[in-house]
């Protein structure tokens, strides 16, 4: 008879320590918006795609709903601070000869962030232009 010298297999949770018996928990996000209006989420939406109007758009949209909406009134804001800020670039590169080659380029990032910006405010959430100066706090 041979004798079966058997050892104890190590349990699953003998190498992980002791924060292997506590359940995971789901990561929420440091910061949570407040929920938004299909109201002011329009407005906000329409504070940005009035930037295809440069500056006039925005300005517009952003007197007529600042005092009305919260949150059109931080969008009215981040547009016409984009659309100033672009306006300066262009008015910059245009200083140049190199310069005015690229502002077709601008044309383009400029349609892109407010395309970006009106899915985002459409969506209920802040967007802030990455490239944008802020003028009107």
């Amino acid at each position: 008879m041979a004798k079966t010298n058997k050892t104890p297999e190590p349990s699953e949770n003998s190498d992980k320590g002791p924060q292997a018996e506590q359940p995971v928990k789901a990561e929420e996000p440091a910061t949570k918006e407040p929920e938004v209006s299909k109201d002011a989420r329009m407005w906000g939406m329409l504070c940005h795609l009035a930037g295809l109007v440069p500056i006039l758009g925005p300005l517009f949209v952003w007197l007529v709903k600042k005092d009305e909406d919260a949150f059109a009134n931080e969008q009215g804001k981040q547009a016409l601070n984009f659309g100033v800020s672009m306006l300066i670039y262009g008015v910059v590169l245009c200083l140049t000869i190199i310069g005015i080659l690229f502002l077709p380029a601008l044309g383009i990032v400029y349609v892109i962030f407010v395309a970006v910006a009106a899915v985002k405010a459409s969506n209920g959430q802040s967007y802030r232009y990455p490239i944008a100066i802020r003028f009107i706090k």
